[in-house]
């Protein structure tokens, strides 16, 4: 049991017996950030642009509700795209 507790994606049960699915803890836009860094550690640059294609599109788009951390946002977008760039311009890290 102790496993499933642990799995985001188990089903968990209802102190009455009852099914609800599990709590999402993070944002979709925080789960393409991570698959954007993972597509970079793998090289697969690409793969990597579209995703930032995709997170900049979320986060400029006009927002359904206030974004606290909007500013936040911005700045980790503009960090990936950074990253993004010195891996794809590795004669840049050297000076």
């Amino acid at each position: 049991m102790s496993a499933e507790l642990n799995d985001p994606y188990a089903v968990l049960e209802a102190p009455r017996g009852t099914v609800t699915m599990p709590r999402h803890t993070r944002r979709l836009s925080d789960k393409i950030l991570i698959a954007f860094h993972h597509a970079c550690d793998q090289g697969d640059f690409e793969v990597a642009d579209e995703l930032l294609r995709v997170l900049e599109m979320m986060l400029t788009r006009r927002p359904m509700t206030p974004d606290v951390n909007r500013r936040k946002n911005i700045e980790s977008l503009v960090a990936a795209h950074e990253r993004l760039w010195l891996l794809r311009h590795p004669e840049a890290n050297e000076r």
